[in-house]
């Protein structure tokens, strides 16, 4: 057969050309090296998004503002519930303004008298003065949380001082019946609180007894979880055994160091848990729960006159806030309206003072302008090297190759610089890793130690007295897996 010049010529400039096509697919298709392996246990998108708040509020309210008590009996009638000026947006204005992401409102505490007007009682605002019988705090304060942007949390205490039933099953059916009313009639609920205060002496509908229960038996408690989420699937469930955020063991709000997200929720009973376990987490646990540290802005969960001039200073919030936030939990601040039903103004002088000091302390991260170098970084690839913890995307991560579960990165600041605390965070999406840390600054040509820390998680603040150096020096010492970090920052504290 005879092949015509014009086609014989063509042929090796068509297969060049399907050889080049080849090629640049071939380029084209090559993909960048996979993220590293998860741990076994590691949070929901959910809690990632939730712990992103950092800082949320309590709104304690109820009959005991009116009594000065902290724990009412039982026995207070609605007509003393009467607040003069309630403005559930003044609440939510002040706590946006001092940072505050979301409110959790005491819709019943333990005296059982209700801020909404419930179907199943008549232990409840729609018999008290306020609004002539005819007001619905709950319904108030949410609508005040969706007008301003503001996640709203409702709290339905377990124990009721008040109810005839407390102690039998019939109980159990009222408590549902509330849960479901709070959960159906009042739109998006981003948080429901369950605490483990239960049992003791009471009014109960006039017995005026002591009636004890079975913390481990009593309380349905993953029937009341599973109804909670099918009302609300979106919504995070606090408790001491979570399943979304638990209790982190103290009113103090300070959370353990160590302290781990993981936690096994089979140590762990409501109202009857081990606190130091709480505190601290479980490196081994098998369930993912956020940790939630609680504490009052004053001495009492509840307003009380004669604390007005005992107040935490900002200070001493900041000191919470490094403890809580800074070691890998949320802090939840209770801010309790005072009897007109508005936060007192030395209360929202505090605040303001202490978002202040917070907003001097964080304005400028001094290794903004910082060069990073890491003893590893995983296949030398770009998508982990030690820049991404600089770069203000806390998306992007460093990681190491897998067989390393120690290494060292070196911060070049631009100048000698003086700071007294370095913050780290690791991309908790892939659990949480590092068991044990330290921090050097370079001084006289040696290395010496300023900081020796345990866990990271989400957000680790490492305090160290004031300094001044132009290299520091991060040591993960100890690993559970491939290392990796979202997030270096050097600062240095403000000032009221």
């Amino acid at each position: 057969m005879k092949i015509s010049k014009s086609l014989y010529i063509s042929v090796p400039y068509i297969t060049s050309f399907f050889l080049g096509i080849l090629l640049i697919s071939c380029h084209n298709s090559e993909k960048s090296p996979e993220d590293i392996t998860p741990n076994q246990v590691v949070p929901t998108q959910l809690q990632m998004d939730y712990q992103k708040m950092e800082v949320i509020g309590f709104v304690h309210f109820t009959t005991n503002t009116f009594t000065g008590k902290e724990w009412g009996y039982g026995d207070e009638k609605p007509t003393i519930f009467n607040p003069t000026q309630l403005d559930a947006e003044q609440w939510v204005l002040t706590a946006k303004e001092a940072g505050i992401k979301e409110l959790i409102l005491t819709a019943k505490h333990h005296d059982g008298f209700c801020l909404w007007p419930s179907k199943f009682t008549e232990h409840s605002i729609k018999n008290s003065p306020y609004k002539d019988g005819k007001g619905d705090i709950v319904k108030e304060f949410v609508e005040a949380c969706k007008k301003h942007g503001m996640k709203a949390g409702l709290y339905l205490s377990p124990w009721d001082r008040n109810h005839a039933s407390y102690g039998k099953s019939e109980y159990i059916d009222y408590y549902k019946k509330q849960l479901e009313e709070l959960l159906s009639d009042y739109g998006e609920i981003n948080e429901i609180w369950f605490d483990g205060a239960n049992g003791g002496d009471g009014y109960y509908g006039g017995a005026n007894e002591m009636r004890k229960i079975d913390s481990q038996s009593y309380y349905p408690w993953k029937e009341i979880f599973s109804l909670a989420k099918t009302l609300q699937p979106q919504i995070k469930i606090f408790s001491d055994m979570g399943p979304d955020v638990h209790w982190i063991g103290n009113e103090q709000g300070f959370a353990g160091d160590p302290f781990w997200s993981t936690i096994s929720t089979d140590k762990l009973v409501v109202g009857h848990s081990d606190t130091s376990y709480l505190n601290t987490g479980d490196p081994e646990g098998n369930q993912w729960i956020v940790g939630q540290c609680d504490v009052s802005i004053r001495p009492g969960w509840f307003y009380h006159p004669e604390e007005d001039q005992s107040i935490k200073s900002p200070e001493e919030l900041m000191e919470i806030y490094y403890k809580s936030v800074g070691r890998n939990a949320i802090l939840l601040l209770n801010i309790p309206p005072d009897q007109r039903g508005l936060f007192h103004e030395n209360d929202i002088q505090t605040l303001k003072s202490w978002k202040h000091l917070l907003d001097t302390t964080f304005e400028t991260n001094l290794a903004q302008n910082a060069s990073i170098s890491a003893s590893n970084y995983r296949l030398h690839h770009e998508k982990f090297e030690p820049n991404h913890l600089i770069d203000s995307n806390k998306t992007n991560y460093w990681a190491t190759d897998d067989s390393i579960q120690s290494a060292e990165l070196t911060i070049k600041l631009p100048q000698k610089t003086r700071f007294d605390m370095i913050q780290v965070q690791e991309p908790i999406q892939f659990g949480q890793r590092i068991e044990e840390f330290d921090i050097q600054i370079e001084k006289d040509g040696t290395w010496q130690t300023i900081f020796k820390g345990t866990t990271i998680g989400y957000k680790r603040i490492a305090k160290v007295e004031p300094t001044e150096a132009s290299k520091i020096r991060l040591r993960i010492l100890k690993s559970n897996n491939t290392i990796a970090l979202s997030n270096i920052e050097v600062y240095q504290s403000g000032t009221k």
